[in-house]
């Protein structure tokens, strides 16, 4: 259905004139030099193939349904043992709407058998089952068509178009499908969130977004599992504390201004290492480490002290600990209190993303801040993706290919049925993705930007790169953790970025005044 439209974000910038584009193609035919590259059929990428000729990743084709369908906007019928398609208008007011969470436990056993049935008979053919892998790739090739061509509608603002590609998308992209319709799942549902913010085409501006998140003990839980499971945060952490302990060396009085507490675990697993590190470092240990934590969870912060500082005295290292309640951008230097002789270092684990703007004020605030301490070292951890895009199709394509390869690596890690990774994708990244997706100006914190771009921003602040050399430390780290092949480590211009297949995820660097 061709259709004559003047396409607007929900800034109400104009984007494209998408005079006489059938919306229902991709984007790729639209937006070529963009698309093609997440389409190559190279292993770095999580994307739908055609055809694999390989033959390195088997799939059995899916015969039922699943229980995220319910979630759908649409009526259903229970049948014995599975869920169907209702017609009638009348059953979605018969059928409740369940959230996702009340399916994982009661979900969980079927899963299980389901899965151990597939396996029994995969070991009785004992060949595999060519033609089934084939119609998974054409399934989810028509399910990346799909998803782009609702991103499409979203950003047209077309939203009778956008609902019925919604529909189509919420039966195929499943919870507990292959990585790409999981992660398809969660892009759905920020693009309906978006669809419910949009307004009549020819409007200016947009609607707030109404933030829902989840409840604060499975997000709790969801970022533990991320951190004992996925490497991400630990190499954060393991480049952080190495790069800290180098600027420490010889030194008596130390102090780390910690932005964000190390994303609030609760155990403080980065400063447990760094205290034991230079309690047992060669030569004699430091007189005195103080850490200061930046944020507004003061509770918990304070417990996290408590923790570390009994676990200091145990081994014989004088330790303290104070809190600054306040938001990135609301600190002030005169806010960390300093003593005389004391070696300073700030330490940013996945947090500077949260202050990047439109204006750029905020970030460039915080950065003066932290400027004014002379810190003699900044580590700087952040995602390397380009999720800050001015246009939302491109920010859209950027997640997609960024968050594949996130759950790709989840399938390698994790068994197909374990309930621990629909946590860690419906409660932690699913989050991200939803803000990329559906929101913008303020709501939009989760704003990640490639290393080349905070090299820019860095050096307009007046830092200067600190190169960090420890590239076989980092893969002899890597190969202790035993998170399996696929994750790389590689130097880029002074940095270390962990990666995916060659997917950069995380990228590590290190500044100085």
């Amino acid at each position: 259905m061709a259709q004559s439209l003047l396409s607007y974000d929900l800034c109400g910038d104009r984007v494209d004139d998408l005079s006489g584009l059938d919306l229902s193609l991709s984007a790729m035919a639209y937006y070529p030099s963009s698309y093609m590259p997440i389409l190559e059929t190279t292993a770095s990428t999580w994307f739908p193939i055609v055809s694999d000729e390989n033959g390195s990743h088997k799939r059995l084709k899916r015969t039922t349904s699943v229980p995220e369908l319910a979630l759908a906007n649409v009526g259903f019928s229970h049948g014995q043992g599975s869920i169907s398609r209702n017609s009638s208008t009348n059953s979605l007011h018969n059928f409740p709407r369940l959230q996702f969470r009340d399916h994982i436990l009661t979900y969980t056993q079927r899963y299980l058998a389901a899965e151990a049935v597939e396996e029994a008979a995969a070991a009785i053919i004992g060949l595999e089952n060519t033609k089934a892998e084939e119609d998974g790739s054409r399934d989810e090739m028509r399910l990346f068509q799909l998803l782009i061509s609702c991103a499409e509608a979203v950003a047209c603002r077309d939203k009778s178009y956008a609902s019925v590609l919604l529909s189509e998308l919420r039966a195929s992209a499943l919870v507990f499908g292959s990585s790409f319709q999981r992660v398809a799942s969660c892009f759905v549902q920020g693009l309906a969130d978006r669809l419910t913010l949009v307004q009549p085409l020819g409007a200016v501006g947009f609607i707030m977004p109404t933030v829902m998140n989840s409840a604060l003990d499975e997000k709790e839980e969801a970022l533990r599992l991320v951190y004992e499971i996925c490497p991400h945060i630990q190499f954060g952490h393991f480049v952080a504390n190495a790069t800290i302990l180098e600027a420490f060396e010889g030194e008596s009085f130390v102090h780390v201004v910690d932005l964000g507490m190390s994303l609030g675990l609760p155990h403080g697993h980065q400063w447990q290492h760094l205290i034991q590190s230079l309690a047992t470092r060669s030569g004699q240990p430091p007189l005195c480490l103080r850490i200061t934590s930046v944020g507004l969870f003061v509770k918990q912060f304070q417990t996290i002290g408590d923790k570390l500082k009994t676990y200091a005295q145990t081994l014989g290292l004088n330790f303290e600990f104070s809190i600054v309640e306040s938001n990135l951008e609301n600190l002030k230097p005169e806010h960390i209190k300093r003593h005389n002789n004391e070696v300073l270092v700030v330490n940013s684990i996945l947090q500077l993303h949260c202050v990047v703007k439109e204006s750029r004020g905020a970030l460039n605030s915080v950065l003066q801040v932290i400027h004014e301490l002379s810190p003699k070292a900044l580590v700087l951890v952040e995602q390397d993706s380009s999720h800050n895009g001015p246009f939302f199709l491109g920010r859209f394509m950027e997640a997609l290919h960024y968050y594949s390869a996130i759950f790709d690596s989840l399938d390698a890690m994790l068994p197909k049925y374990d309930t621990r990774r629909a946590k860690i994708e419906q409660f932690f990244f699913a989050e991200e993705i939803k803000n990329i997706v559906s929101c913008e100006g303020p709501a939009r914190v989760e704003r990640h930007e490639k290393v080349d771009q905070w090299r820019r921003r860095m050096s307009r602040a007046g830092f200067q790169p600190a190169p960090i050399k420890m590239m076989a430390q980092a893969k002899q780290w890597l190969g202790k953790i035993k998170v399996g092949d696929g994750f790389t480590i590689v130097e880029e211009k002074g940095c270390l970025v962990l990666g995916w297949k060659s997917k950069p995820i995380v990228a590590a660097s290190c500044w100085k005044c």
